[in-house]
C-alpha cells in the first residue's frame, strides 16, 4: 500500500524521510507530526459538517417534494369527484 502511494517506492520514501530528518531535526519531527495531526482532524471534521449539512437540506428537499406529491395527489382526487 505505500510503496504505490503516488507511484512512490519504498526507496523514495527512505529518501524524503532522510531529507526531512536532516532540514527539521529529530527534535521538531514530533511537532511537525502533531501540527499534521491536527490539521487532518480539523479537516476531517469540517468534511462532516459539511456532509451532515448536505443530508439535513436533501431531507428538507425530499419533505418538500413529498408535499408537492401529496398536494398533486389530493387535487387529482378532488378533479375526479
Amino acid at each position: 500500500m505505500i510503496g504505490s502511494f503516488l507511484f512512490i517506492s519504498g526507496q523514495e520514501i527512505v529518501i524524503i524521510l532522510l531529507v526531512v530528518l536532516l532540514l527539521f531535526g529529530a527534535n521538531k519531527i514530533p511537532e511537525i507530526a502533531k501540527g499534521l495531526g491536527k490539521g487532518m482532524r480539523e479537516f476531517r471534521k469540517a468534511t462532516e459538517d459539511i456532509k451532515r449539512e448536505m443530508n439535513d437540506y436533501t431531507d428538507d428537499v425530499k419533505k418538500d417534494f413529498t408535499d408537492v406529491k401529496d398536494e398533486i395527489s389530493k387535487t387529482k382526487d378532488d378533479l375526479k369527484v
